[in-house]
C-alpha cells in the first residue's frame, strides 16, 4: 500500500483502495479470522468542517453501523464490525460486486416491465425488513441501491437512518436529498416510515421513466413536490411503457402520507398486481450485462483515489468547458482537489446542469456544505443575470439568476434582516402558501446579502409569476 493509506485497520489487512469521498476512503479488506473479502469504510477524525459538523459526521457514521447492523436481509448490504483506530474509524461490511442504479440510469439503460417491476419489488421487501426493526433510512435514491451481477437489489448507506434508538432526528430537521425528498421532509413536519415509501416511489417512477418526476433548482424543487402532482411516466414523451404502473405511481408519490400505501410491502402488492404475471425473483440477465461487469464495487463511495485514468483526462465534449469550470470551482470548496475527477466523471453520465449538481451533491457528507454547492452551482453557466447560456451542448437552457430591469434596486446593499424576511414571507405566501415560511428561512440560512436572498426566493416560485415576484420585493424598503 501506498505510504499515506494503512496496512490494517483493526485486525483487517488492507489490500486494495476502492474509493475516496470527502470524508473518507473506501478500502478493500481481507478478515483473517473467517477468511472473507470486506469493504471498510472510513471517516477521517479530522475535517475542514469544523467541529461540531465533524462531531455530526462522526455520530452519523456510527449510526449507519448500528442501523444497518440491526438489519440482516439479502437486500440490505452487511454490515459486520464498527472500529475505530484512533485514526479513523472504520465500518467493515459485505463486499460487493455490481452496479448502483443511478449509473444504469445515467447509461440511458431501459428496462422491460418484468424488470422494473423485479427491481420495485426487491427493493420494497428490503425496505419492508428495515422499517419491522424499526429502522427508515430517509435517503433512498439510485445510487444508494445497487444491483449485483446476479441480478439481485441491494440497499446501502444507512447514514441518516432514523432507528427506534437513535438521537439523531431532530424535530424540523431536514435531511436527505432533494430530489428524494417527501413533501413533510420540506415541511419539517413530523415524518415515519412513509418518506421511504415516497422515495422509492420516485425511483420507481424514474426505472419506468428515465427521469425522475419532478427536477430542478432546489427551491424550485420544493415547490414541486409540495404544491404539483407528477406527470404519469407512460404519457412523457418517449415513454418506453404503457400506463400499467400510472396509478401505482401516484399513490406512492401522494403529497399527504396517509393517501401513500400504508408500507412498503401493501407498495410492492400493488406493484406485483399491476405487472400481471409472475414477477421474476431477479432482474434479467440481459439487462444486467446491458453495463459491463463491475469488477468491485465499494457501498456509497465512487469517488477513486489518486490520478485519474488517461480516459478521464478531457472533458465531456456535450458539455461547455466553461460551465464546468464553474461547477468545479464552487465544488472544490467542499471535497478539496477530488472536485476536478468528481466533475468529469459526473459529466460523463449526466446531460444538464441540474442532474450535474445533484450527483456531485451527493457525494457532500455535510448538509449545510451540500446546500451551499447547490446555491452555488445553480448559477453556474448563466452569463450573467441576463444568461441563458446553455451548459450542456445541446440541452436545454440553464435556468438563472433575475435582476430587475435596469440591474439595480434601491437598498440593495441592506443585509437581509428579520424585517425583511417577514415582509418577504408575506409576498411570497400569497404564491406558495405554508410552504413560503420554510423557503425564506432557507433561503436567509443560504446568503445575508438583499439581492441573492430575493434570487433564490425567485427560484422557488412558479416561472409565471418569478418577475412580478421580485419586482415586488425590490420595492421593500
Amino acid at each position: 500500500m501506498a505510504a499515506n493509506h494503512p496496512d490494517k485497520l483493526g485486525k483487517y489487512q488492507i489490500t486494495g483502495v476502492l474509493g475516496e469521498g470527502a470524508m473518507g476512503v473506501v478500502y478493500r479488506g481481507f478478515d483473517p479470522d473467517i477468511r472473507r473479502v470486506v469493504a471498510l469504510k472510513t471517516i477521517r477524525k479530522q475535517g475542514g468542517d469544523g467541529a461540531e459538523a465533524a462531531a455530526q459526521s462522526a455520530a452519523r457514521f456510527r449510526n449507519e453501523a448500528q442501523a444497518a447492523g440491526r438489519l440482516l436481509h439479502p437486500g440490505i448490504v452487511g454490515v459486520y464490525d464498527f472500529g475505530d483506530d484512533g485514526r479513523v474509524a472504520y465500518i467493515a461490511m459485505e463486499y460487493v460486486e455490481g452496479h448502483t442504479l443511478s449509473h444504469y440510469l445515467a447509461q440511458r439503460v431501459r428496462f422491460s416491465e418484468a424488470d422494473v417491476a423485479s427491481m420495485a419489488s426487491q427493493l420494497l421487501e428490503a425496505l419492508a425488513h428495515a422499517h419491522e426493526h424499526g429502522v427508515w433510512h430517509r435517503d433512498i435514491k439510485p445510487s444508494n441501491v445497487i444491483m449485483t451481477k446476479t441480478g439481485r437489489v441491494k440497499i446501502a448507506d444507512f447514514g441518516i437512518a432514523r432507528t427506534d434508538t437513535t438521537g439523531l432526528t431532530m424535530a424540523n430537521s431536514v435531511l436527505g436529498t432533494p430530489m428524494y425528498m417527501a413533501p413533510e421532509q420540506f415541511m419539517g413536519r413530523p415524518i415515519d416510515h412513509r418518506v421511504d415509501v415516497y422515495s422509492a416511489g420516485v425511483v420507481f417512477y424514474q426505472l419506468l421513466a428515465g427521469r425522475a418526476p419532478f427536477i430542478g433548482p432546489q427551491e424550485a424543487l420544493m415547490y414541486k413536490v409540495v404544491n404539483e402532482v407528477p406527470v404519469p411516466p407512460s404519457t412523457l414523451e418517449g415513454a418506453p411503457h404503457g400506463p400499467r404502473f400510472d396509478e401505482v405511481v401516484a399513490m406512492a408519490l401522494a403529497k399527504e402520507p396517509r393517501a401513500r400505501y400504508a408500507n412498503a410491502s401493501a407498495f410492492r402488492e400493488a406493484v406485483l398486481a399491476a405487472l400481471g404475471q409472475p414477477t421474476p425473483s431477479a432482474v434479467s440477465r440481459e439487462a444486467v450485462y446491458a453495463l459491463p461487469v463491475a469488477t468491485e464495487y465499494a457501498p456509497t463511495e465512487r469517488i477513486p483515489t489518486g490520478v485519474a485514468p488517461p480516459t478521464d483526462s478531457a472533458p465531456p465534449t456535450h458539455w461547455d468547458p466553461s460551465v464546468l469550470a464553474q461547477v468545479e470551482a464552487s465544488l472544490v470548496r467542499h471535497v478539496g482537489p477530488l472536485a476536478a475527477v468528481m466533475v468529469r466523471r459526473a459529466a460523463k453520465e449526466c446531460h444538464d446542469l441540474p442532474a450535474l449538481q445533484a450527483r456531485l451533491a451527493e457525494q457532500i457528507t455535510s448538509a449545510s456544505a451540500r446546500e451551499a454547492f447547490l446555491g452555488q452551482g445553480s448559477k453556474a453557466g448563466t452569463g450573467g443575470t441576463g444568461g441563458g447560456a446553455t451548459a450542456s451542448r445541446g440541452s436545454a437552457p440553464v435556468p438563472h439568476t433575475f435582476a430587475p430591469a435596469g440591474g439595480t434596486f434601491a437598498g440593495a446593499t441592506t443585509p437581509v434582516n428579520e424585517t425583511l424576511m417577514d415582509q418577504s414571507l408575506r409576498l411570497l405566501s400569497a404564491h406558495l402558501g405554508p410552504i413560503a415560511r420554510v423557503v425564506v428561512k432557507r433561503a436567509a440560512e443560504r446568503t445575508r446579502q438583499r439581492e441573492a436572498f430575493f434570487n433564490l426566493l425567485a427560484e422557488a416560485a412558479p416561472e409565471a409569476v418569478r418577475h412580478k415576484l421580485l419586482a415586488d420585493l425590490h420595492k421593500l424598503p
